[in-house]
């Protein structure tokens, strides 16, 4: 193991036998999972948490549903993970056990029949309350998927430069992240346009703010969908984790796991996702519906830390459209036949 993650799993230690002095008890976190008619991927982290006092728990729940209450990014980095600890997971009827990784997330797939649509996934440990996560079932007849990057794609979020970063992160209140204008409106079109198709959104972000992510994805009206991300800090062999091998991991397996589908792939030209995203066409051309990518203003661009030498030039081929949001991508996508064009005269014009 990598002598950083030794040194994070005794600090990890350290702060858990201080949280349960402290008489902090673990909870399971859920996460939005998805899957076939025959197995689902289930997601969740495993934390421990400070007890809620009965005349806090009205109080507590009206913070959870995101609405009202001021949520700074840094409380989500400074929970104490368990990773130690089994997962029991009920759904359709079946239990399954699994142990958290390092983290304390689950990342696992069950084997269980389940007709298309949402279920329900029950969640819990030996100490904890049960909890509910969500789970996407997709028919097997559905040919196409969206999946999603999200920063500065969905959400503006001026990353990867470091200091903006930290305080999009750790200081700004949820409430005031901003949505990428027309980017909800198109992910539910493109919803929309395949009825049961499945909405992903894949990022490099840690699974601290899946939660936060979550608030914002259904108070800004995007259509509901799974959440990959990612566990910062050192691996077995590693310092840092990769962000460019965890998009590229998933797309492989979302490839595999639904060899029939074609994906409609949104990023943004401030990071690496046209290279990832063509790296995936090509090696899986079949799986491609299109790709949509949302041009950068010149000072975003500076912001997100985007040299002129990255800007993208040509267009790879004609399944992709560039524009700076999306409504822009939307028409482009209409012409595709993608979606319908919402300026096309209708039969009684």
């Amino acid at each position: 193991m990598h002598r950083a993650a030794r040194i994070e799993d005794w600090l990890h230690d350290k702060r858990e036998k201080f949280a349960r002095r402290r008489g902090h008890l673990p909870i399971v976190i859920p996460y939005s999972g998805y899957g076939t008619t025959e197995r689902v991927r289930i997601l969740c982290r495993v934390l421990l948490s400070k007890p809620v006092k009965a005349g806090r728990s009205t109080r507590r729940k009206r913070r959870n549903d995101g609405r009202d209450a001021s949520i700074r990014g840094w409380r989500s980095f400074t929970s104490v993970p368990v990773n130690d600890v089994t997962v029991t997971i009920d759904i359709g009827g079946k239990a399954h056990r699994v142990q958290a990784d390092r983290g304390g997330v689950v990342d696992t797939v069950m084997e269980v029949n389940l007709a298309p649509g949402w279920h329900t996934a029950t969640l819990h440990t030996h100490a904890s309350e049960s909890v509910e996560a969500p789970v996407f079932v997709v028919a097997p007849d559905v040919r196409t998927g969206v999946i999603s990057d999200v920063d500065d794609t969905v959400m503006v979020t001026t990353l990867p430069r470091p200091l903006l970063a930290a305080w999009n992160t750790f200081v700004l209140d949820e409430h005031a992240r901003v949505p990428t204008p027309g980017m909800a409106v198109l992910l539910d079109r493109l919803a929309d346009a395949t009825p049961g198709a499945p909405v992903i959104y894949l990022s490099t972000g840690a699974w601290n703010v899946a939660p936060t992510l979550s608030r914002f994805l259904s108070r800004n009206l995007y259509p509901p969908g799974a959440l990959l991300l990612t566990d910062w800090g050192p691996t077995h062999d590693r310092l840092f984790r990769s962000g460019r091998d965890h998009k590229r991991d998933n797309l492989r397996r979302l490839a595999q796991e639904f060899p029939e589908m074609k994906w409609i792939l949104i990023g943004d030209d401030g990071q690496h996702d046209e290279a990832i995203y063509s790296e995936f066409q090509q090696d899986f051309p079949q799986s491609v519906a299109a790709v949509a990518i949302r041009r950068l203003s010149p000072s975003e661009a500076v912001l997100a830390g985007r040299r002129a030498k990255d800007a993208a030039g040509a267009k790879p081929d004609a399944l992709w459209v560039y524009g700076p949001d999306g409504a822009s991508l939307a028409s482009q996508l209409a012409d595709l036949g993608l979606i319908e064009d919402p300026s096309a005269p209708g039969p009684s014009d």
